[in-house]
């Protein structure tokens, strides 16, 4: 471990949170990217205070944090690690190992091996989704393993050919993630305390983007787009409601999470576009419509986040640049600047976007303004930035290619 005690120029400093820090699964505790109880500054600072760096192994899961405690999801070699470090210090309290033998080919080499999952928490239980699609529970406090699925029974090769890359989404009493290989596959619903199936829905192929729990016309359904469509299914019965078909058809991958909007579901598919869904309940049963399409601009594996009606991301076209969209119709407000890079990470906090670029620059944006305009701009890695940040009320939370870090406001 690398520790930093540089203290460098702050102005008007971020006040702090009124509640516990807490991020607690991909795109945080809500799955949209919201950073709750931040308020930004009158003027952002113009350098940041590195205060820990440490090598924790390959990866592109998020750290989550909990307290006082931050975990992260990691390989080292030819394991998987899971470590609890101490979020003030970077000290660590437990770590728990296990091997993940796997290769990756075929062109993915300068990715490495995963895992490419994010982990989830919920009521003191922490689950990781391996590369290799097995799924387990530990307890947060301890670091015991609780309970394991190992679905390579059923499909044999549990994972896409790029590995595993579904982030599970914990709602209630389930844990809800799709599992499978590019021929096959199911939605499962996992019981949290015991790894119990409750429910597993369909054969559909897995694709590499990851289930949201949303509610629609008084129905909380999973959003799950797996490699042949969009599908919504009932979280409590897993009963299938309604689908829209958007194939993954290589080399076009079905990745970014989808968005809700009100009562629309925003999808953007490599080179296919980004489309508005609606799905609606009728007394015939599901009928999805499309709200808008926009062929102009498309997502490869960037999710979008939302603030105050405006959609953000980053389309793959031009080299990649960054966009704001009308979210009830469609409508292109501003892009960036092409050739940004190839993936970007997302966060909304009030009135600003939070963007992380896979070249390690994090620039801060406003939300309302009518084109694009950077309020900050830091460097916090010389290292490919994969993963999405987290964002506390005094700091910033950065995962590379193997090191995490914290920088301080």
């Amino acid at each position: 471990m690398w520790l930093a005690c540089t203290l460098l120029p702050v102005a008007n400093s971020i006040p702090t949170a009124t509640a516990e820090d807490a991020w607690t699964g991909w795109l945080g505790p809500h799955r949209n990217g919201w950073v709750a109880d931040f308020s930004p500054p009158e003027s952002w600072p113009e350098q940041l205070s590195l205060a820990w760096k440490i090598n924790v192994g390959e990866g592109y899961g998020t750290p989550l944090v909990s307290g006082d405690r931050v975990y992260q999801h990691a390989r080292q070699g030819e394991d998987e690690v899971i470590v609890c470090f101490d979020l003030a210090s970077g000290g660590e309290i437990w770590k728990r190992s296990w091997p993940v033998p796997f290769e990756i080919g075929g062109g993915g080499e300068r990715h490495g091996a995963g895992p490419k999952a994010n982990p989830v928490m919920a009521d003191g239980r922490l689950f990781t989704a391996s590369i290799n699609g097995v799924v387990t529970a530990w307890d947060a406090e301890s670091g015991d393993q609780l309970w394991q699925r190992d679905e390579r029974k059923r499909f044999s090769i549990n994972h896409p050919k790029w590995g595993a890359s579904c982030s599970p989404v914990v709602d209630g009493n389930r844990l809800l993630i799709h599992l499978g290989n590019d021929e096959t596959g199911a939605l499962y619903a996992f019981d949290v305390a015991s790894g119990e199936t409750i429910w597993s829905q369909g054969d559909k192929p897995i694709s590499y983007s990851s289930p949201v729990v949303v509610e629609l016309h008084g129905v909380r359904q999973v959003i799950d787009w797996n490699r042949d469509d969009v599908a919504g299914v009932d979280v409590e019965t897993g009963k299938w409601l309604w689908s829209y078909a958007l194939k993954h058809v290589d080399p076009d991958q079905n990745s970014p999470t989808p968005v809700q909007h009100r009562d629309t579901i925003i999808i953007g598919a490599e080179n296919r576009g980004i489309r508005s869904l609606r799905p609606t309940k009728t007394d015939d049963g599901w009928i999805v419509e499309e709200a808008w399409v926009l062929e102009d601009l498309a997502m490869n594996m960037s999710t979008a986040v939302m603030n105050d009606g405006r959609l953000f991301g980053l389309s793959h076209y031009d080299s990649g640049r960054l966009f704001c969209i009308n979210a009830d119709d469609g409508s292109v407000l501003w892009q960036g600047r092409p050739r940004l890079g190839d993936h970007a990470t997302f966060l909304a906090i009030p009135g600003h976007i939070i963007t992380l670029t896979d070249s390690g620059e994090l620039r801060v944006i406003d939300a309302a303004a009518e084109e694009y305009q950077a309020k900050a701009t830091y460097t916090v890695s010389n290292s490919p930035t994969w993963a999405a940040p987290v964002l506390g009320a005094n700091h910033l939370l950065i995962k590379d290619r193997e090191h995490l870090l914290r920088w301080n406001w």
